[in-house]
């Protein structure tokens, strides 16, 4: 009979309590101060768990094409450099005021401090960027690229980024050149 009561009015007083904690407008919401370690925990189990179940039965293309390379390079110049960097730069105005950080997607996986469940599947890894790119990441600063851009520009960036943290900065302006208006529309 006690359980009755006791578990009911538990319930009960922790949806009150989450409540007025959340009404209470506490909680600092600017991208200056860094979640509670709780927090960013449950954010990055979340989105890391959501992105690993909807991504994992894309279909990878031949990610070596030289030129997916060159039309995904070219277009991670335009969009991406001003958060994820280029070789030889180490953060940007928007990559320092941004929160989280996003990845500096120059270095390897395991090197900018990101967690992204288990790195050695390369197809799993893929699958995940090409997620991302194409669906954005909701209050991150990440754009939903596929509004914009079709599924093969989207995997040509992915082709990019495999090679990226193996480039030097003379390499990567080659690489990212545009050639006149012949390179793909925007």
């Amino acid at each position: 009979m006690k359980c009755k009561i006791i578990i009911p009015s538990t319930l009960a007083l922790a949806a009150i309590a989450g409540l007025s904690f959340l009404y209470s407008g506490l909680y600092p919401m600017g991208a200056d101060v860094p979640h509670t370690k709780l927090t960013y925990w449950v954010l990055e189990t979340l989105r890391e768990r959501s992105i690993a179940r909807a991504s994992s039965k894309l279909q990878i293309p031949d990610l070596n094409s030289p030129a997916m390379l060159l039309a995904g390079g070219a277009d991670y110049n335009d969009m991406c450099t001003s958060c994820h960097l280029k070789p030889g730069q180490q953060k940007s105005d928007m990559s320092q005021g941004l929160y989280p950080q996003p990845p500096n997607l120059t270095k390897d996986t395991d090197d900018h401090d990101h967690s992204h469940g288990d790195n050695s599947d390369i197809d799993q890894a893929a699958r995940r960027q090409f997620w991302i790119i194409k669906h954005g990441i909701k209050a991150s600063g990440m754009p939903a690229w596929g509004l914009t851009h079709d599924d093969e520009r989207i995997w040509a960036m992915v082709a990019f980024l495999k090679k990226l943290p193996q480039l030097t900065e003379q390499q990567y302006q080659i690489i990212t050149a545009r050639k006149g208006n012949s390179g793909m529309q925007h």
